[in-house]
């Protein structure tokens, strides 16, 4: 039976065993969430148990873990009082799962990989096929379908310092995600970010130092935008807070920003490698990536969006105060979102993964 301090004005409620600390999760977890929690995350893996999880109140990381709190999960950790951790020291990737398979695993997988190796974590005991198979064995045993799968690699648990030296091992968790998102075909507003973006090192790296992306995500909100967009010290439009961003220009050239200074999205890029189809078809004249002024991008461009994995093709119709185009959805970027979303239904970059 848990006890509680003696003697103090405000006596505190202490665990005495493993066994309540799990009653007192699982409580929380169905209080706080209902039954729609072990729905929302169905599986969650974590080398530093070894195997997968089921159980929405076992998905914890130890409190001493270099890594920063999982973002996607800060509601609901936040909610069980029951993994922050502190450095900021991890990397972590995303892909989408539809109709049962996952999209662009590989593409993100690399990426995953050259993120870790900036961020001068050792991927020794996890080599990318290791990685691949476990998520896609994680993906399996959560039953879900539809949604996306997360996953982070830290400097791992160790100690409460700085330096990563006392940390034995690197830790790899990893996270389904089930959401019935659909393609996004409505116009929304976009503001300029107040909050300074990262330098490029931090930029172009997909780490777990997100209170950037947070702040500037919670600004465009105050302001009754969808998100904002960093525009670097030079001048050039950079990217949003966890999105690329298109432009079509008056002479139906699609633009995005070159990928030197800012995160190089993989929806982006495969955007970029679908777009040439429009070309052919006499819709678009060309297809580029480089760097747009502001007053370019908004006083130039008839079509805007934000690019990214959940999206794929968001059209943005309003940017500050200048109205994008006619201030209506446009075609070209519907078309482009056609050719992502047709692109994860049935594209070539598709894992089948093996339900039992």
């Amino acid at each position: 039976m848990a006890s509680y301090v003696q003697g103090v004005d405000e006596a505190v409620l202490v665990y005495e065993s493993g066994a309540e600390v799990l009653e007192k999760l699982q409580e929380k977890c169905n209080s706080s969430s209902g039954s729609s929690s072990s729905k929302k995350y169905p599986a969650m893996y974590s080398s530093v148990l070894g195997g997968i999880i089921l159980d929405p109140a076992m998905m914890v990381v130890p409190v001493d873990d270099h890594m920063a709190m999982f973002r996607s999960f800060a509601k609901f950790f936040s909610n069980l009082n029951a993994a922050t951790v502190h450095r900021g020291h991890g990397v972590f990737d995303t892909a989408m799962l539809l109709d049962g398979c996952l999209y662009e695993l590989d593409a993100h997988l690399h990426r995953f990989l050259r993120s870790a190796a900036t961020a001068r974590i050792d991927t020794g005991p996890f080599p990318r096929e290791a990685l691949r198979s476990i998520l896609i064995q994680m993906t399996a045993a959560s039953g879900c379908r539809k949604g996306s799968i997360r996953y982070w690699l830290s400097a791992g648990p160790g100690d409460f310092l700085l330096s990563s030296s006392g940390c034995p091992a690197p830790a790899f968790y990893g996270v389904v995600i089930a959401s019935e998102y659909e393609q996004c075909r409505h116009g929304v507003r976009a503001v300029t970010a107040s909050v300074p973006m990262k330098p490029p090192l931090f930029a172009t790296m997909k780490n777990v130092n997100y209170l950037p992306n947070v702040l500037s995500i919670m600004d465009a909100e105050d302001k009754g935008a969808f998100a904002s967009v960093w525009v670097d010290d030079r001048g050039f439009v950079a990217e949003g807070p966890h999105v690329n961003v298109a432009f079509v220009t008056a002479d139906r050239e699609l633009v995005l920003p070159t990928f030197d200074r800012i995160l190089g999205g993989c929806t982006a890029k495969r955007l970029l490698a679908l777009a040439p189809r429009l070309v052919d078809a006499g819709m678009l004249t060309a297809v580029a990536t480089r760097n747009i002024t502001v007053d370019e991008a908004k006083r130039g461009s008839v079509e805007m969006a934000f690019v990214g994995s959940g999206l794929p093709v968001l059209p943005i119709v309003q940017w500050d105060d200048t109205t994008i185009g006619d201030g209506k959805v446009g075609e070209l970027m519907l078309a482009l979102s056609d050719l992502l979303w047709e692109d994860m239904k049935s594209g070539p970059d598709r894992i089948q993964v093996p339900y039992k």
